[in-house]
């Protein structure tokens, strides 16, 4: 089951991840597998090696256009990333993904700084996912157990739009997505 379900999700990557990033300088997977690299570089654990490689995995599996954002709309990417991957992966994973749009938000009202290191195509993002969060919302934010590895997944999301960056392929990372499946 497991090498299956790897299988499909690095299908996946190879038939959607060739497109362009949301108007970014690299690919969809580029993108993932530079956001995985940063994690590994950091020397996180694998259990957000995985997250990282997978937190845009629901702009693959969405039914909306890939221009989506340029028209308006937000795909919510994360909560269908959620959806399909708590069935297979625990929450130590699949909730730092469903949290990463809103670790952007927090990070745009806690860190001064955060909004000016934005590219383009996040600041429209940010716009359609709700802008910045209110006091009250960054204190709910607080209180999740995974606020800590949302945020840390949010950086290395930041960090993996690097044109021409050479980073370890899908292949390198299926160790770390079968320790991290369910069992």
């Amino acid at each position: 089951m497991s090498e299956t379900l790897i299988d499909e999700i690095f299908r996946v990557f190879r038939e959607q991840g060739a497109g362009e990033y949301l108007g970014e300088p690299v690919s969809m997977t580029e993108h993932m597998l530079q956001s995985a690299y940063a994690a590994e570089q950091e020397g996180a654990p694998p259990r957000l090696v995985a997250a990282a490689l997978l937190h845009d995995y629901g702009h693959f599996i969405h039914d909306l256009p890939a221009d989506s954002a340029q028209h308006g709309v937000d795909t919510q990417h994360e909560e269908v990333a959620h959806e399909f991957l708590s069935q297979h992966f625990g929450p130590e994973i699949a909730e730092p993904i469903r949290m990463h749009v809103a670790a952007k938000r927090y990070l745009c009202a806690t860190d001064p700084s955060y909004l000016g290191q934005l590219s383009p195509a996040s600041i429209l993002s940010l716009e359609l996912q709700g802008g910045p969060y209110s006091d009250a919302e960054v204190a709910a934010f607080d209180e999740s157990p995974f606020a800590e590895d949302a945020v840390r997944l949010r950086r290395w999301d930041d960090i993996g739009k690097i044109a021409g960056l050479e980073t370890p392929d899908l292949e390198h990372y299926r160790g770390v997505l079968q320790q991290a499946l369910r069992r």
